[in-house]
């Protein structure tokens, strides 16, 4: 079994706000740059994992800048490119899914980390919230909460089904 990031998205919304003058620190998983910009692990896991995949997506209607967008299976990507931080869809977003922080412009090119480098990974553990980040020897886990977000990456999240809407 080979060793994995697990990262605990409860603990970090258990940080209130920013911790001082500091933004909550943000692992950046490089191999997922795409043409629309560089995505956070959280920010990733989140739409993956949290989003209720809203049919009508009001994000996607309210946002001034067309920065998000659904793919085939439902799921939202913002263009960081094109996002001008208005916050509009954390306004309209009626499960709460949209983490403010997500479209906060970080200056300081030190709250963001390469979770694949050894170095920065260590790091991006120790400025995390306690238990936050962890290198553990698991594998994905669904009766525990613990899904694959990519080969190196494992997220602990209460994910959203779409069977949680059906009536027995």
């Amino acid at each position: 079994m080979t060793k994995k990031i697990l990262i605990d998205l409860e603990k970090f919304r258990s940080i209130p706000g920013k911790r001082g003058d500091e933004s909550p620190p943000e692992g950046l998983y490089k191999p997922s740059v795409k043409q629309n910009g560089l995505k956070s692990i959280r920010e990733l896991a989140v739409f993956n994992m949290t989003c209720r995949n809203c049919v009508d997506a009001p994000c996607v209607a309210v946002c001034p800048a067309d920065a998000l967008e659904k793919d085939p299976q439902g799921v939202i990507s913002r263009s960081t490119n094109l996002c001008v931080s208005c916050k509009s869809c954390v306004v309209i977003c009626p499960f709460g899914t949209m983490m403010s922080d997500f479209f906060e412009y970080h200056r300081d090119k030190d709250n963001y980390y390469d979770v694949l480098n050894e170095h920065e990974l260590e790091l991006f553990i120790k400025r995390s919230p306690k238990g936050a980040v962890e290198v553990v020897e698991l594998e994905e886990d669904p009766e525990n909460e613990i899904y694959s977000l990519n080969k190196h990456i494992l997220v602990r999240e209460h994910k959203w089904k779409t069977e949680n809407l059906k009536s027995n």
